[in-house]
């Protein structure tokens, strides 16, 4: 599937219909994989143990009517018509809903947020800093931004469908796959199949995890048509069964079935609810993968083809059950019995690929919630492999991988059978819905501006359904329910221990940073002497001189002549534009050449390569000198410390600015225009640089000599100082908080990817130092 033409939602509303057309054939692969699965196990699921199929047909019409109504409600209605609207600068999911809550209630899980952050453009472009009149929504609003604990308890909340997704990501291959190779069992006897069906499931699991690392760019063409052929096949399935079985199953979709249905069966029918909730099983997606299509594509894709076809195959499958009353011992209930036998060799190996382009699309999608998380500072650092140059969104975590694999055969070797992976899968699926639920009905009145009473119908409603599939679900907690919880929690118990550890040290930071005024003491020399080269010193703090930066200056006897003191952070937005990249100001007088760079990216924005990086930072600062303005009071100011910091783009950004070129022995890298001042460095060395900057003002002789300076010292050289914090706690800490800072919060920064991968920082020039601080 060729997604290079993708972009974010809010790009292509306006798109015409050939592109909005692409795009929702394109969905097809990527969104609806896992869903267009779900009737390979919904009815042996249903049927299992907990009601059984009587001559009168109710038990079956009333599962019919129960999937008619489920898809209806949740994908068609709740989702595709109100939840897509709900994006955040065309980006969807679970952390797209908090981080756009963040932002209207100006509460953040990133502890080194600035007020300069709400001045870019994805962060106001939906007015989410304009206050609600609403006297409840305005009231609301108050209260979560002065009570911590809601605040914890709305990023718990969070946490939970985030984890929840991610246990996902382990149960919904294994069904899929496993429900997909069941089919074997038809065309051998039951001694062999139990042989065949458990290996093949493991070897195809192992297979899909395998080629991960190799991203879907290449193959990712054939999703799409092998999505369309299997919906195709089902809903063709479905007619045939129709009309060759019972013409009059549609009498079925009655809500009265439903009513009749759990009359009869009781408790037995609602137990059996766990079942029915699978037909569901994928509709996040559509809101998770909304970055990579827009709302127009997925509601089209779903309901003039996806919808039906599920709901014919759902239908066909219920005409057949009903006519085939005599139940032989070796019968099992499901997809395959309801198929053809001429065909059922070619469906099955559909069923197998479309299993796999499903598993597929929840494995990345496993891997981009990973990297939100991480991102917004809520798992620990990770390596990201980005395998496509082109398509937006294709990564690959290898060390999450791995561990899905493993977690998703023992899954499968240790229940082997679809009714236990059903309960953990379901409970995983409506945990998910309920917390979007949840978090939608806050969007309604925080940032939309809807009245209180519409948000409590919307949780009310689509609460009520879902709370019910909830407890069935969790009844069967000892049979394969337990699966998600426990997954969920470990993943929770990592991420709140990250965020928290990573919260005090940041704390910890701000509390032992130095005072501008001891800086100022020193003069501009630093009291040390000042060496040719690049001094660039990583520090998550936002304001304020690092602590190592004193450590430095007050034990070694040289420093370099320009300092830049350089935070790599994220905001709570999915993109940051080109031209809104940087943040660069001054740290003390101008003739100390010392620089503070803030380098801002969303939870989707992909990091440069160490030396475009490199290019864009150097290129901001000469941007900054060139075009700074001291008698104007302009840029943003830092009230913490008093730092004015101006907005600057990347190298790509500057149309009318400062260029850069540079000469690596015969082979240079020129980017400017001509009828350009050209300033360089008065000395040729091995590497030259040359500041290519307009005619259109006079450059004073104090900027012409502050940039000469600034090329001197690249072409002498760049060394990286990287600063490691580690916290402790302190003398008469509780027990819990030494457990999670002493031993938690340390095993996982000691097993976690530090800076220097998240920059691609050549080791040759880098200096780690560590500080120990006490929390």
């Amino acid at each position: 599937m060729d997604l290079e033409g993708v972009t974010h939602a809010n790009s292509i509303k306006r798109g015409s219909w050939k592109t909005v057309l692409t795009l929702a054939y394109q969905s097809l692969g990527v969104v609806y994989g896992d869903l267009s699965t779900s009737p390979l196990y919904v009815y042996k699921s249903t049927f299992a143990e907990d009601i059984q199929h009587s001559e009168t047909n109710e038990e079956i019409f009333g599962v019919l009517s129960f999937v008619f109504w489920t898809l209806t409600l949740i994908p068609l209605i709740k989702y595709v018509f109100i939840v897509l609207r709900a994006d955040d600068n065309g980006e969807g999911g679970t952390f797209a809903l908090y981080s756009l809550l963040c932002r209207h209630v100006r509460v953040s899980s990133i502890p080194n947020c600035q007020l300069a952050d709400e001045d870019l453009s994805d962060y106001k472009k939906d007015g989410s800093i304009s206050i609600d009149k609403n006297a409840i929504g305005h009231s609301l609003k108050l209260t979560l931004e002065k009570c911590r604990l809601l605040q914890r308890l709305l990023l718990v909340l969070a946490l939970i469908g985030t984890c929840m997704v991610i246990g996902d990501g382990v149960l919904t291959p294994a069904i899929s796959v496993f429900s997909a190779v069941s089919g074997l069992e038809l065309s051998m006897s039951k001694e062999h199949h139990q042989y065949v069906e458990l290996p093949v499931t493991c070897a195809i699991l192992v297979f899909l995890f395998a080629l991960q690392h190799y991203g879907t760019h290449r193959v990712g063409f054939l999703f799409a048509p092998v999505v369309i052929t299997w919906l195709l096949c089902i809903s063709a399935i479905g007619v045939y069964n129709i009309l060759h079985w019972n013409p009059h199953v549609y009498q079925a979709l009655s809500p009265y079935y439903m009513y009749k249905f759990l009359k009869k069966t009781q408790r037995g029918g609602w137990m059996s609810l766990g079942g029915i909730l699978l037909c569901i099983t994928g509709s996040e997606a559509m809101f998770a993968d909304l970055g990579h299509f827009s709302q127009l594509s997925i509601q089209i894709a779903f309901t003039f083809l996806v919808y039906p076809s599920l709901i014919l195959a759902y239908m066909g499958q219920a005409a057949y059950l009903s006519k085939h009353h005599v139940i032989e011992n070796e019968y099992r209930i499901g997809f395959y019995v309801s198929v053809p036998e001429k065909i059922r060799i070619p469906v099955l190996a559909i069923a197998i690929l479309a299993a796999v382009v499903g598993s597929q699309a929840i494995i990345t999608g496993t891997f981009s919630i990973i990297k939100q998380c991480s991102a917004l500072g809520c798992f620990p650092k990770v390596k990201i492999v980005h395998t496509s140059s082109k398509i937006h969104g294709q990564i690959y975590i290898p060390e999450v991988n791995w561990i899905l694999m493993l977690l998703c055969l023992a899954v499968t070797i240790g229940f082997r059978n679809t009714k236990h992976m059903g309960n953990a899968a379901g409970l995983a699926v409506i945990t998910v819905m309920l917390v979007t639920t949840c978090l939608m009905s806050l969007v309604m009145v925080l940032c939309w501006h809807k009245s209180i009473f519409l948000a409590l119908c919307f949780i009310f409603f689509f609460g009520s359904i879902e709370a019910l599939y909830f407890s069935a679900s969790l009844i069967k907690f000892l049979e394969g329910a337990w699966v998600p919880i426990a997954l969920s929690f470990i993943f929770l118990v990592v991420m709140y221990v990250w965020h928290y550890g990573t919260l005090k040290k940041y704390e910890a930071d701000v509390q032992n940073k130095v005072s501008i005024n001891w800086l100022l003491s020193l003069g501009p020399s630093l009291g040390i002497v000042r060496v040719r080269g690049l001094g660039l010193i990583h520090t998550e703090l936002v304001s304020g001189i690092p602590s190592i930066f004193s450590h430095f200056v007050t034990n070694l006897p040289a420093f370099h002549q320009v300092v830049v003191f350089l935070c790599i952070k994220s905001v709570p937005v999915p993109h940051v534009r080109p031209e809104e990249r940087f943040l660069v100001g001054r740290v003390g007088p101008k003739e100390y050449r010392m620089y503070r760079c803030i380098a801002r990216y969303g939870y989707r924005d992909v990091h440069k390569d160490d030396m475009e990086f490199e290019k864009d930072l150097v290129c901001s600062i000469a941007e900054f000198i060139w075009s700074e303005k001291p008698e104007c009071d302009i840029g943003i100011e830092d009230i913490g410390e008093n730092e004015r910091m101006t907005v600057v783009g990347t190298l790509s950004s500057h149309v009318e600015g400062v260029k850069l070129w540079e000469e690596n022995g015969d082979s240079c890298n020129m980017v400017g225009t001509s009828e350009r001042r050209e300033i360089e460095s008065p000395k040729r060395r091995r590497k030259r640089v040359k500041f290519v900057v307009p005619e259109s003002r006079q450059i004073d002789r104090d900027v012409e000599e502050e940039m000469e300076e600034l090329m001197q010292a690249r072409e002498a050289g760049m060394a990286f100082i990287l600063g490691h914090s580690y916290v402790r706690t302190k003398r008469g800490s509780s027990w819990l908080k030494r457990v999670v800072i002493n031993y938690g919060y340390d095993f996982l920064r000691k097993n976690s990817r530090g800076p220097r991968y998240a920059l691609s920082i050549p080791h040759a020039s880098t200096l780690e130092v560590g500080m120990v601080y006490y929390v």
